[in-house]
């Protein structure tokens, strides 16, 4: 994935959890129906956003069959690992120690948050 992975908008983010989450491919119409709710967008502005994202790379578009089948070409887990990489090093300068500092003193994760990335550290250790 490297450093060349463009950064999502929040509707583009949308969209792609709706592609994430579909069975693949999806229909535009698919999208469309999983988005009602959250954005108010005509098919229009939809398709736009579609052709963005081929842009950018995350997603193909198959028009073989006469109908827009879109498929994610960047995993979700993909996409976590570089955006959580890139705001480590923007915000904490790497330091997964001062992020996890800074939420514990501003109360944003609690005692028993702690706890549980304890277990997880040790269970990821023991996997090793």
């Amino acid at each position: 994935m490297g450093n060349t992975l463009k950064k999502l908008g929040e509707a583009e983010l949308e969209i792609m959890q709706v592609i994430w989450d579909g069975d693949n491919p999806v229909t535009s119409n698919y999208i469309l129906k999983k988005l009602q709710g959250r954005r108010q967008w005509q098919l229009s502005t939809l398709m736009t956003s579609l052709a963005r994202l081929a842009d950018k790379g995350f997603i193909s578009c198959d028009r073989s069959t006469g109908s827009n089948l879109y498929t994610f070409i960047i995993t979700e887990n993909e996409y976590k690992a570089g955006a959580s990489r890139h705001f480590l090093e923007k915000l904490y300068n790497n330091s997964i120690q001062s992020m996890i500092a800074t939420l514990y003193s501003d109360q944003a994760i609690k005692n028993d948050d702690i706890e549980e990335l304890r277990n997880f550290l040790d269970r990821l250790e023991d996997e090793r």
